[in-house]
């Protein structure tokens, strides 16, 4: 955990997009304290983030991930599928009807591409694209949706068929907007740096295969295929896991000492090995809910409680629920954390109530 603390770069106290490992990987942007949240607790000012800087994409598992903007070709690169079989895998049930079909599963993203690109000319809100594609695709690519009495596009083949598309999502709209990214030209191959199984491996290792393919929602074959060379064992609660060679001596170095409040779908809450984030199985149901996640105290190197926001009026009381008895440092520190998450939302902090 305190490697992955360093990694992410949750232990600093500044830092620039460029610095930034996570946005390697993409920083989920889901819900209000979401990926430029992320960003602000390892050390980015926000405030001096241009949105001609960050992108956002839907990529990994389709969700809405930030990246640099300059990196977008490498990204589209990296988060391609590695096979037909992979992106079945990748589009769950909307695979089905495709092959029956007689379609392949990466023809079809590219055909949903096509459509999307010459549909969405200017911004477009998701729904009239959604539309407009059920109005050009055939029947293989199209499901009825019963709580909307409609027909729609697939969801999953509908957001990674996005950035084939060379389509960005403009940041803050509720709901989506989709438009086209500027210049737009995918890379021939991505770099090390942005090569999904590495940067797994640097920012959430050691892992396994079973791992990296959970976190992709790729098949463990495919992940397997690709698995780097330059790697090493690693022996971790009884197995056998791998982390790149170079990363080897940053396992065995010092605490990471910091204390964050991280967002419920930060990167460092999305490791596939669960059990190792969160030992107890009760805490980790109490973290990983079905619905409506709360988000994590972060406590050197240690995962200490949950956290969910309270706001009345202009005034922000986040409600901490402690794992542990916290001593009045850490209760201190951890109020501080929640006086910068209230100024990152734009409102006053009115305490913090440990339950």
């Amino acid at each position: 955990m305190n490697f992955r603390v360093r990694a992410q770069q949750l232990d600093r106290a500044e830092g620039t997009l460029t610095d930034t490992a996570v946005l390697d990987i993409g920083v989920q942007d889901t819900g209000p304290d979401g990926g430029r949240w992320a960003l602000a607790v390892r050390g980015v000012d926000v405030t001096a983030v241009s949105g001609e800087e960050l992108v956002l994409l839907w990529t990994v598992r389709g969700a809405p991930h930030l990246y640099r903007r300059a990196d977008v070709a490498e990204v589209a690169a990296a988060v391609e599928p590695f096979s037909d079989a992979d992106a079945g895998k990748r589009i769950y049930d909307a695979a089905r009807p495709l092959k029956a079909a007689g379609i392949g599963n990466l023809a079809a993203l590219d055909e949903v591409a096509a459509r999307m690109r010459a549909v969405v000319r200017g911004p477009t809100v998701k729904g009239d694209v959604s539309g407009r594609l059920a109005e050009v695709l055939p029947e293989p690519y199209l499901r009825f949706c019963r709580p909307c009495n409609a027909t729609h596009l697939y969801e999953m083949p509908f957001r990674l068929a996005a950035l084939r598309a060379g389509l960005e999502l403009r940041l803050d709209t509720s709901p989506p907007v989709l438009e086209r990214i500027t210049g737009f030209a995918k890379a021939a191959a991505p770099g090390d740096r942005f090569d999904l199984i590495r940067a797994y491996l640097r920012l959430l290792g050691p892992a396994t295969p079973k791992h990296v393919a959970g976190y992709l929602d790729a098949p463990v074959k495919e992940v397997r295929a690709h698995w780097p060379e330059d790697v090493v064992e690693v022996p971790v609660d009884g197995e056998t896991r791998w982390l790149l060679a170079a990363d080897e001596a940053a396992l065995e170095s010092a605490d990471a000492p910091a204390t964050r409040l991280l967002g419920p779908f930060d990167l460092l809450l999305q490791a596939k090995d669960r059990e190792t984030v969160v030992p107890d199985p009760g805490r980790a149901k109490e973290l990983w809910p079905v619905l409506g996640r709360p988000g994590a105290v972060l406590d050197d190197g240690e995962l200490v409680g949950t956290w969910r926001p309270r706001r009345s009026g202009r005034a922000l009381k986040p409600v901490v629920q402690p794992w542990r008895k916290l001593s009045d440092a850490r209760r201190t520190a951890i109020a501080e954390q929640a006086e910068r998450l209230a100024a990152y939302r734009g409102l006053s902090l009115a305490g913090v109530e440990f339950a």
